[in-house]
C-alpha cells in the first residue's frame, strides 16, 4: 500500500483511529495480489452493466447515523474472498442519493462495497459534503451491518457536482484514502496542492453549471504532478451526465478503483495510458510510477 501522511483534522483523526481499530477478515490467500477480486478485466467486462459479483443492499436510516444523512449500502454477497475495498458516493446540490444510485450496484458487482449517501441537507456545501463522506466511511467500517466485509485500509470517495467538490475536500483532509473520483465537480476552492490521493476528474464538455474551464480543469491542474491523476472530458455531455447510467463513467471509475483501491495491476492498462477516442473531448493524465 502507498505510504500516507498523517491527517490533521479532528474528524479525520477520528476516522483514522476507527479504521485502525476495525476488524478485518483475512484476505483471499490464493491470489497473487491478495486484493484482487474477480476475473481478469477486458474492455467488455468494464463496460458491462453488471460485473461478476451478485449484489445485495441494505438501507441505512438517517436517524441511525451521525454526521451524514444515511443512505444505501451495496455489497457483494460473496463471502469467500475476504474483505472488499469500499467507496462512499455523495450526490450534488439539491439532490438525493437516488441521483447517483446507479453507481451502487454497478460498482459493487465488480467487487466493492459502495455507500451512496444522502447529505444532512440538500443545500450542504462541498466542505460539508467532504466531512460527510468521511463520516459515512467511518460508519461503514465501524458500525454498519457489513463492516466485517470492508477492508478499512482500502477506501475511496466519489461525488457529483458539489459532491464531487466534496470528494476533493475529503481527499485533501484524509490522505489515507486510496482514490477519489469527482464527477463534473463544483467547488469555490480551485486549488488542491494538498492532494496525494490518486484522483480521476471527470468533466463534461457542455457543462453550464460547473464549467470545466472554471472547475474541473483547474482542479485537475492544481493537483501535484507527483500524484497519479487523470482528467477526462466527456464529449457533448452536460453537468448531469453522472446522474444517469453512463458506460464511459462506469468503465473509467471501475478501472481507477481497481487499480488504486485494490492495487490490482491487471487494470493498469485501462488507466495508463489514459483512454482516448470519440467519447472524450479532452484527456490529460499523469501516469503512476
Amino acid at each position: 500500500m502507498r505510504p500516507r501522511p498523517t491527517p490533521v483534522r479532528l474528524l479525520v483523526a477520528a476516522l483514522t483511529a476507527a479504521l485502525l481499530g476495525g476488524a478485518a477478515a483475512p484476505a483471499h490467500a490464493t491470489a497473487a495480489n491478495p486484493y484482487e477480486r474477480g476475473p481478469a478485466p477486458t474492455a467488455s467486462s468494464l463496460e458491462a452493466t453488471r460485473g461478476p459479483f451478485t449484489v445485495e443492499q441494505v438501507t441505512v436510516s438517517r436517524y441511525s447515523v451521525s454526521g451524514f444523512g444515511g443512505g444505501t449500502i451495496y455489497y457483494p454477497s460473496d463471502q469467500s474472498q475476504g474483505t472488499f475495498g469500499a467507496v462512499a458516493v455523495s450526490p450534488g446540490y439539491t439532490a438525493r442519493q437516488s441521483s447517483i444510485a446507479w453507481l451502487g450496484p454497478r460498482l459493487a458487482s465488480q467487487g466493492f462495497v459502495v455507500f451512496t449517501i444522502d447529505t444532512t441537507r440538500t443545500s450542504d456545501q462541498p466542505s460539508s459534503r467532504g466531512d460527510q463522506l468521511l463520516a459515512a466511511l467511518r460508519h461503514l467500517t465501524t458500525s454498519s451491518p457489513v463492516r466485517t466485509r470492508v477492508d478499512p485500509a482500502r477506501l475511496a470517495v466519489m461525488g457529483h457536482s458539489m459532491g464531487g467538490g466534496g470528494a476533493l475536500e475529503a481527499a485533501k483532509d484524509a490522505p489515507t484514502l486510496q482514490a477519489a473520483i469527482p464527477l463534473t465537480p463544483w467547488n469555490i476552492d480551485k486549488s488542491w496542492p494538498e492532494i496525494t490521493t490518486p484522483t480521476l476528474v471527470i468533466g463534461a464538455q457542455n457543462d453550464s453549471v460547473a464549467s470545466v474551464r472554471t472547475h474541473a480543469e483547474p482542479f485537475y491542474e492544481s493537483i501535484p504532478a507527483s500524484t497519479p491523476k487523470t482528467y477526462l472530458e466527456l464529449r457533448g455531455a452536460s453537468h448531469y451526465a453522472p446522474v444517469v447510467s453512463n458506460t464511459t463513467i462506469a468503465r473509467n471509475s471501475i478501472a481507477w478503483l481497481k487499480r488504486f483501491v485494490d492495487d490490482d495491476l491487471r487494470y493498469a492498462p485501462f488507466v495508463c495510458p489514459a483512454p482516448s477516442g470519440s467519447a472524450y473531448s479532452e484527456v490529460r493524465s499523469v501516469c503512476p510510477s
